[in-house]
């Protein structure tokens, strides 16, 4: 409970250079109609059949920062520590003028200081880390 009143707090102040990024991932499928549609006729709608064909899946990445108006989002194969850290990395390369970002995350296990680690090594990861206050 005290986290979400942190985030409320965080994105309820006042100052314009504070910048407040939400971040989140979603995996989707991939599906195609197994059929073709039926096209729409005078008095029916266009009409889809239930079955379809999977073609996998992928995961989408989105970055947010509300008060701004701003969003990112990055499609990538799979939701792994280095996708993960990739796209953090592009997020704050938006901002090369920013020193500190505030970002929101929940608490999903790729979500971790060790997933800069294993991805750009100690030093570029403390580098990266620097510039991000975390809730």
């Amino acid at each position: 409970m005290k986290r979400m009143y942190d985030v409320i707090d965080l994105y309820t102040k006042k100052n314009m250079r504070l910048h407040v990024i939400a971040i989140d991932e979603k995996p989707k499928q991939i599906v195609s109609d197994k059929r073709k549609p039926i096209p729409m006729k005078p008095g029916s709608p266009e009409r889809y059949d239930y079955e379809y064909v999977r073609h996998g899946t992928a995961n989408i990445f989105v970055a947010v920062e509300f008060k701004a108006g701003k969003r990112m989002t990055r499609v990538t194969k799979r939701r792994t520590k280095k996708d993960f850290a990739m796209f953090v990395k592009e997020v704050l390369d938006g901002y090369p003028r920013i020193r500190k970002l505030h970002i929101v995350l929940d608490n999903l296990n790729t979500h971790f200081a060790g997933s800069f680690e294993e991805t750009f090594g100690e030093e570029q990861a403390k580098s990266i880390l620097r510039r991000i206050d975390r809730l």
